[in-house]
């Protein structure tokens, strides 16, 4: 008969998570989770079959909390927009959830066609919520999403990083900017066809 498990798999992703959050996903090893349950290492293995099974728990539980971020940003009067904010807020205030979600390396490089989709769980809702709210096409959709995701990254890396530091007015100004300059560029290229 097994042994009976010390910690449920829920308080032991908690703790994983509690790691990966502040010190980052290099930190989470089975002596610093068994640290901070109080314990060895052992407990763990009693209720995962390995630290890639708690780790894939942890960047589950990352996404989660992101998502949370995508829908309150879904929900904003221009989603967007509101999205756009909401990335760079998580990289603010997750600086290390960001980097495992968005700075890690991939094994293979994705093209940038595919990028978003393979990174963003609501990647058609994002989608969709452009097409809604500006009344433009696939193509025109996907091509400001394309833009503004590079460059909203680009904002959220430096946060992320603490290279830099925006004021919400700030980055909400330098959004407007970039996506009414692109939506009016690709909207005279669909009157010129």
């Amino acid at each position: 008969m097994p042994p009976k498990a010390k910690f449920t798999k829920e308080e032991i992703t908690e703790a994983a998570f509690n790691i990966v959050r502040t010190d980052g996903f290099d930190a989470l090893t089975s002596r610093e989770l068994g640290i901070r349950l109080g314990s060895s290492a052992r407990p763990i293995f009693t209720v995962f079959k390995s630290m890639e099974e708690v780790q894939q728990a942890v960047v589950k539980s990352a996404k989660a909390l992101y998502k949370e971020y995508v829908n309150k940003g879904l929900r904003s009067e221009h989603p967007f927009k509101g999205v756009g904010m909401q990335y760079i807020l998580f990289s603010v205030n997750e600086p290390k959830l960001f980097q495992l979600l968005f700075m890690t390396e991939q094994p293979k490089i994705p093209d940038l066609s595919c990028v978003l989709p393979l990174i963003e769980d609501s990647y058609e809702a994002i989608l969709l919520s452009i097409q809604k709210d500006y009344g433009i096409d696939d193509f025109l959709a996907e091509k400001l999403y394309r833009h503004l995701w590079i460059y909203t990254h680009g904002i959220a890396t430096l946060c992320a990083t603490r290279m830099c530091r925006f004021a919400d007015t700030e980055i909400s100004s330098m959004i407007t900017e970039v996506f009414a300059s692109i939506l009016k560029s690709g909207k005279e290229c669909d009157n010129d066809d």
